[in-house]
Order: structure tokens, then C-alpha cells, then sequence
């Protein structure tokens, strides 16, 4: 009994110890790492290959232009760049094409976030509690947002989270991470009409074709980590 207690004391405080690390900027211990790239020149490769961690995407900046590309989001346990060419046909983790456009990437639905009733993780997709932090690096200048977005299946009607971005900006100085955990695994959304902004779990029922909008205006680099609080 002694020892079951002392096991679950260690496993709690080692949660604790990371969730403190992880809020005061000194980001260690286990973690996936993903890196989006924005070029100007549109990328023919077809990217599938299982280890990378590097997306492409467009680079805007011109005369304060926005690029929009679309990183399309898969459910499995593990974290995966299933395709890191966002200027042609997406592909899903098994090496087949399902959209005309898009980079795909896999990754758990996230058990750490409060969803509203009803609109949590379901129980046929991979599930993992773990946070999200991401900052801008390379040369100073340049800016991103990203926003996760899902289509109703009843009306068909495309969803986005314009309540809830994650903005990434390259200042002077030292790069600075934040918290990105919300705004990369929920959808904070309208779903039944009421007025009232729902959290929605990745992958929730009632919604499909999950994916983030990362719209670029000369960001060269952006650095996503992710961090498991359970193994």
C-alpha cells in the first residue's frame, strides 16, 4: 500500500515539475518537434516520408500580403508529418491522396483541455494528454496566425476558431515561446447556434475535415513543440 502511494505521489509530482518547467519558459524533457517553413518558391517533392518534422508552406510578406495554406490534421497517437508539401495534393498518413491541396499532420486528440458537453475526445480516436508551445524564430521581421477549423457534417458549414489564434511574430531579441496548447487542439466554435463559442476537442463527433489555416505574411520559421504529460 506504502508503495502504490509513493508511486502515485512520484508520478504527480513529476506532472507538476514539467507543467511548472514548461510555464517558466525552460521547455525540457520529452517532446515532438515540428517546424514550419515558409518559401516563396512553391515545393514539387512529394513529402511523405514518415520521419520528417518539417512542414513547407507559403511565405507572403510582399508588400504585406497574406498567404494562406492549409496543414490538414489526422488522428494517431503518435506525433507525425504524414506530408510536408503544402502546395500540392494532400496525403493522409498510408500515402493517399484525399484533398486537392494541403500538408497533413497526425496527431492524438488532446485529453488535457476542458471541452463543452458532449463535444470532448471521442472513444474510437487516439487520445493523449499533452501541452503546445510555439515561438518565432529566424531574422527579425515577419509574422503568422494559426487557427484550427472543421466542417459541420449536418449543414456543411465550415468552422473556424477566429475567436481563438495563435499569432507568432519574429521581434527583436531573444525568441520567446507561448502557450499554444488551445489554440492547436481545440476549435472554439458556434456548433449548435445558441450564441454561445463552444471548446470542441480535435476530432469530436459531429465534425470532420479537421485542420489549422496558417495564414503567413514573411515568417520564415515557426517552431511547434509538443510535450506528453502522460507516456
Amino acid at each position: 500500500m506504502i508503495r502504490s502511494t509513493l508511486k502515485v505521489f512520484l508520478i504527480m509530482a513529476t506532472f507538476v515539475s514539467l507543467t511548472v518547467s514548461l510555464s517558466a519558459q525552460n521547455l525540457s524533457g520529452p517532446h515532438y518537434n515540428l517546424n514550419i517553413i515558409g518559401v516563396d518558391k512553391t515545393k514539387t517533392a512529394t513529402m511523405t516520408n514518415s520521419d520528417r518534422h518539417t512542414i513547407f508552406v507559403g511565405l507572403g510578406g510582399k508588400d504585406g500580403a497574406t498567404v494562406s495554406s492549409t496543414i490538414w490534421l489526422r488522428p494517431g497517437f503518435d506525433f507525425q508529418v504524414c506530408d510536408g508539401n503544402g502546395f500540392d495534393a494532400a496525403y493522409d498518413c498510408n500515402g493517399v491522396p484525399f484533398k486537392n491541396q494541403g500538408a497533413t499532420f497526425q496527431l492524438p486528440c488532446n485529453t488535457y483541455l476542458t471541452y463543452s458537453a458532449d463535444l470532448g475526445c471521442p472513444t474510437d480516436v487516439a487520445q493523449r494528454s499533452y501541452v503546445v508551445w510555439a515561438r518565432a524564430l529566424g531574422k527579425p521581421g515577419g509574422s503568422a496566425s494559426m487557427m484550427t477549423c472543421a466542417t459541420d457534417t449536418t449543414t456543411m458549414e465550415q468552422l473556424c476558431s477566429t475567436d481563438n489564434v495563435l499569432t507568432l511574430k519574429r521581434g527583436t531579441g531573444k525568441s520567446v515561446w507561448q502557450d499554444a496548447t488551445s489554440e492547436l487542439t481545440s476549435l472554439e466554435a458556434d456548433v449548435n447556434g445558441d450564441g454561445v463559442l463552444d471548446t470542441v476537442a480535435l476530432f469530436a463527433d459531429g465534425l470532420t475535415d479537421f485542420f489549422w489555416q496558417y495564414d503567413n505574411q514573411g515568417l520564415k520559421h515557426a517552431q511547434i513543440r509538443f510535450y506528453p504529460l502522460v507516456p
